[in-house]
């Protein structure tokens, strides 16, 4: 829970020092030199941000913003310093006190010693683990002598693992941090959603993951991914009997939903997961809106279907856009050439995945705001022309007009589908207004007078398939 620390207006605006003189006091020797006028200085102590100055201020007293209590610091705010350390209802108290810092300054502001806390092996140990889990590094990093120098450096006493104990403490702690997860699923989820999804990797090993949404006893919103594990078979029944063992590995049986992609064959999966919850009889109306089909995944089934009417304008722009990034003498070229036609975009051309729409989306985007840049690099570039000659040939300006046409159409597609693939906030209430702006949006296309006939059999693919 994030702390937001609140200053005191008296304390954050300096106000001149009345000092009830007549005449402004001067300098010995110099009767013309006056001093000069006296501000107060902010509250520059950081035990500021957990307190609140009281009124009057010659009293000299601070309320704690946790507990209530009164501190005088008559003397300077150690005694506020120390009180944070210790109150019980600091959250951040045990931080305070194993990252306690404290640092004497010369007279020019430079620091010229340190003295530090109490050194935590475990804390270091954990944070330790926390950074090779969330920056993927690999085990073996922890043995490379550049890194052991530089924490060596940093705390000498701190005992660097090896990268067998490092992938035993990492198990360690994804044990005991599931605990603790299945502790919270218990007290605060009463239905959960889940969302599975399969795949293959390029090493022909199939992989799964299931993921649960809930909302917990405070209307807060989470999700959290269950299991990460590799599938022998993507038959219903496997999938089905995996899900369960999932479901009773972190002790939950009151599923709302199972969400999963659009295809046949999860209707199956669904089925046989279905009998199995109904014999725990957990279901809300017997299962009936259990199977949720992902409208991600339905809307990008729509625009595929769609594009495959446009392919020929796509592909050759897809051919120059790959030559051009095949080699980096090429795009240096290709962004000499980007400057001299003085384009401003700042982004670059990319290279789609064909089987995923929203990446040719993207990459027909980009490629249209470099389209002067492309003509620029045909005379530059000789082999750009022959290579790409002997193929299905250069982007015309018909492909690129074709391409303007339908960009701000399929631009619907790609914000919609950003809007419901959102991970931290309610999506289902947000649905049926995106199929309804996307169906407007191919009904207009449809009537629209300039439209092409490739634009049309397009829409009216989409239009057919929604």
């Amino acid at each position: 829970m994030s702390l937001k620390h609140e200053e005191d207006d008296d304390c954050s605006i300096s106000k001149p020092i009345e000092h009830g003189l007549s005449t402004p006091p001067t300098v010995s020797g110099s009767t013309n030199m006056r001093l000069p006028s006296h501000k107060k200085r902010k509250n520059r102590s950081e035990a500021w941000n957990h307190f609140i100055q009281l009124e009057p201020k010659s009293d000299k007293r601070a309320q704690c913003k946790y507990c209530d209590i009164l501190i005088r610091y008559e003397k300077g705010t150690t005694s506020m310093r120390n009180h944070v350390l210790r109150c019980p209802n600091n959250p951040n108290k045990e931080v305070n006190k194993r990252q306690k810092v404290s640092a004497s300054s010369t007279t020019d502001g430079n620091i010229n010693s340190l003295s530090y806390g109490r050194f935590d092996q475990e804390l270091c140990q954990e944070e330790l683990l926390k950074m090779f889990v969330e920056a993927e590094l690999p085990f073996r990093f922890v043995e490379h002598v550049a890194f052991r120098r530089y924490l060596n450096a940093l705390q000498p006493r701190f005992k660097i693992p090896s990268r067998h104990t490092l992938s035993q403490n990492i198990v360690t702690l994804w044990n005991a941090r599931k605990v603790h997860l299945k502790n919270f699923l218990s007290q605060h989820c009463q239905r959960v959603c889940l969302t599975t999804d399969t795949w293959t990797s390029p090493q022909n090993q199939s992989y799964m993951c299931l993921t649960a949404h809930f909302i917990d006893n405070d209307w807060n919103l989470y999700k959290k991914i269950l299991n990460f594990r590799q599938v022998i078979s993507h038959t219903g029944e496997a999938i089905a009997k995996f899900v369960e063992s999932c479901l009773h590995e972190w002790g939950l049986s009151r599923v709302l939903t199972l969400t999963v992609d659009y295809a046949t064959s999860n209707d199956t999966r669904i089925q046989h997961l279905k009998q199995r919850l109904l014999s725990w009889n957990n279901l809300v109306l017997k299962g009936e809106y259990i199977h949720m089909r992902s409208c991600a995944h339905i809307l990008s089934l729509i625009v595929s279907s769609g594009l495959k009417e446009i392919n020929k304008y796509v592909l050759r722009i897809r051919a120059a856009v790959k030559y051009i990034r095949s080699s980096p003498s090429r795009f240096m070229k290709f962004k000499e050439c980007v400057g001299k036609q003085n384009i401003e975009h700042k982004g670059h051309i990319c290279l789609d995945v064909e089987t995923r729409w929203d990446s040719t989306y993207l990459m027909l985007d980009a490629a249209f705001k470099h389209k002067k840049a492309f003509d620029e690099f045909g005379f530059h570039d000789t082999e750009y022309a022959n290579e790409l000659g002997k193929g299905i040939g250069l982007p015309s300006y018909e492909d690129w007009g074709y391409v303007e046409s339908i960009l701000p159409f399929l631009s619907i597609f790609y914000e919609a589908t950003l809007r419901i693939s959102g991970t931290s906030y309610v999506t289902s209430n947000m649905y049926m207004l995106e199929v309804f702006g996307i169906w407007n949006g191919i009904n207009h296309l449809l009537k629209s007078n300039g439209t092409s006939s490739a634009t049309y059999k397009m829409a009216e693919k989409m239009k057919k398939n929604m």
